[in-house]
């Protein structure tokens, strides 16, 4: 069964939520490619469109949009996704995943593009208790 963590980026607001999908809701975005937008109700946003914007995978190798089919491949790379050099003219070589969403993936970055009826704070309530306690007790060290 494939389980999937979404982060979807309110570009309004700023904020991210994380969605956690598995089963249908995970399958139906399994196959899909970077840059395709998809219907986010199976998630549980009715009305809501999602632009799937990255991906990574179970190892924290992340997907390029630009890299086609499915799976892992080594590139040779100057900058971008996956690699940022330290050194002007540095190159390495790399493991990028390509842009097709498989079930090896873990996290999914998508943007909104479409807002439904309700606000995302509406959907996600704003969780006060164990974290909030955690930043103020790493405050005071």
């Amino acid at each position: 069964m494939v389980e999937l963590k979404i982060v979807v980026s309110d570009p309004k607001t700023g904020r991210a939520f994380n969605v956690d999908a598995s089963g249908g809701a995970a399958s139906a975005i399994v196959g899909k490619r970077i840059g395709e937008e998809i219907d986010a109700g199976a998630m549980g946003l009715a009305g809501y469109k999602i632009l799937i914007t990255g991906a990574s995978d179970r190892t924290g190798i992340p997907a390029k949009k630009s890299l086609p089919g499915a799976g892992r491949k080594k590139l040779l790379m100057t900058a971008g996704v996956g690699f940022h050099p330290t050194m002007e003219g540095e190159r390495r070589r790399k493991t990028i995943r390509s842009n097709e969403i498989t079930a090896d993936f873990v996290q999914i970055n998508a943007r909104v593009t479409t807002y439904g009826d309700k606000t995302l704070e509406e959907l996600f309530p704003k969780v006060e208790g164990e974290k909030a306690e955690k930043k103020v007790k790493a405050g005071r060290r």
